[in-house]
């Protein structure tokens, strides 16, 4: 009969969390070795399957447990260049507090950092040939890695991002300058070294980084432009307290100067994200300027510019704004707005006879959204919406409410008086 451990070992080959939980509680080793001689966190590790990690550490798994290389599951950590699993090894055994541990860490990233990861990596196999190169989606951080794979061993390009955690985490205050150039050498802002030193930023709140970030806004660089204008909606998304409050009003002050004067459509699009935190009849003003702008990708910002406090349009001129890019020539201008059609509070017949007219859109998921922003506003026009919308992967939902909006239009449907029920053709399922 399997041991508890040679389950463990199954179970973490497998990827399977829920099991490797159930085996460390009756007994298995949460250190017991892998089929390479080395601990089952670093099988997980290398895998880059946080979930186990996460458990195999809350079941008594050593991070720092010396290894025959002389590395540590944490450093190998490091090497893989995932921030999520060294998140999850210093976060399930708490701060690293000796001196030597950060050192070597902290030494560990700069390396793969400085050197490159595809260079240290050939450095470390010894292999000069090809490597396999893929980018890979980290689902739970929502950020892109490049990943190589050379000489049997695999790499993900996350070293900035994972140094700028480390200094972070140790309380050292690396310089703006270092920071904006560790993100603004990243593929781009989806990347993992674009939102570390972003994250780190936006949480100073401090005048210091305010200026820093203020003075990229005049670049001829646009990627320095969008970096500073993320950094500037970040601290002010930040300043949730008295003494850090005034960022929130500088923020609409250089973000509304901005939107006039920025050509970059990437560029102008991360400002006006800044302006749609705002409430003001300024904002709104810009959004009805750029109604008519030639980036599609601009003029998908142009509702949240217009909504006010509790997500309303308070003007007709904003309403028919909206109600036009609905009309837009552009098909993912149209799927923006229906989703934002979709969960508007407003009830104008207006809105419900936009999302109708989004019924038979192109993408599935704009679909889904017109017939539950109908079937929120009691219109028996979603019960046909619903047959266009087709066979659904549940998958990609992380839940079906948007899905079942027809199921309960028709539950609260038949809790209706007969003489109060649409005449639609249909009797309620």
């Amino acid at each position: 009969m399997p041991s508890e451990d040679s389950r463990l070992v199954a179970a973490v080959r497998e990827r399977d969390a829920a099991a490797v939980g159930e085996f460390l509680a009756a007994g298995a080793d949460p250190d017991a070795l892998g089929e390479d001689g080395l601990p089952l966190i670093c099988t997980a590790l290398a895998a880059y399957d946080v979930p186990v990690v996460e458990v195999l550490v809350a079941g008594g798994a050593d991070p720092y447990r010396r290894l025959p290389d002389g590395s540590t599951p944490l450093l190998r950590a490091v090497d893989g260049g995932c921030v999520a699993g060294v998140d999850a090894l210093i976060d399930g055994t708490g701060p690293v507090t000796d001196a030597a541990a950060r050192a070597e860490l902290l030494d560990r990233a700069r390396q793969w950092h400085g050197i490159g990861t595809l260079k240290e990596l050939r450095r470390r196999t010894g292999d000069s040939g090809s490597a396999v190169h893929v980018r890979v989606r980290d689902a739970g951080f929502h950020q892109d890695y490049e990943q190589f794979t050379l000489g049997g061993v695999t790499t993900r390009e996350g070293h900035g991002e994972i140094l700028t955690a480390l200094e972070a985490r140790f309380g050292l205050r690396t310089p703006f300058d270092e920071l904006a150039g560790r993100a603004l050498a990243s593929p781009g802002r989806e990347h993992a070294d674009w939102f570390g030193p972003l994250f780190v930023l936006s949480r100073r709140e401090d005048e210091e980084t305010w200026e820093a970030a203020a003075a990229l806004r005049f670049h001829e660089d646009p990627v320095r432009r969008l970096f500073a204008a993320e950094v500037l909606k970040a601290v002010a998304d930040g300043s949730l307290s008295a003494e850090t409050w005034p960022f929130e009003q500088r923020a609409l002050e250089i973000f509304l100067a901005w939107a006039v004067e920025e050509r970059d459509p990437a560029v102008l699009v991360a400002v006006l994200t800044g302006l749609a935190d705002h409430d003001s009849p300024e904002v709104e003003a810009v959004g009805l300027s750029l109604l008519t702008h030639p980036v599609p990708g601009v003029r998908c910002m142009v509702p949240y510019t217009l909504q006010r406090s509790e997500r309303l349009l308070t003007t007709a001129e904003a309403q028919e704004a909206v109600l036009t890019l609905a009309r837009d020539s552009d098909s993912d201008v149209r799927a923006v707005v229906c989703a934002w059609l979709a969960e508007y509070p407003g009830r104008a017949p207006e809105i419900a006879d936009a999302l109708a007219g989004l019924l038979e859109h192109e993408d599935q998921n704009t679909r889904a959204w017109a017939v539950y922003g109908l079937a929120q506003r009691d219109d028996p026009r979603c019960v046909d919406g619903h047959g266009l919308i087709g066979p659904v992967d549940l998958e990609p939902w992380s839940d079906t409410w948007v899905l079942d909006a027809v199921r309960r239009y028709e539950s609260r449907l038949r809790e209706r008086p007969a003489q109060d029920r649409p005449r639609t053709g249909h009797s309620p399922v």
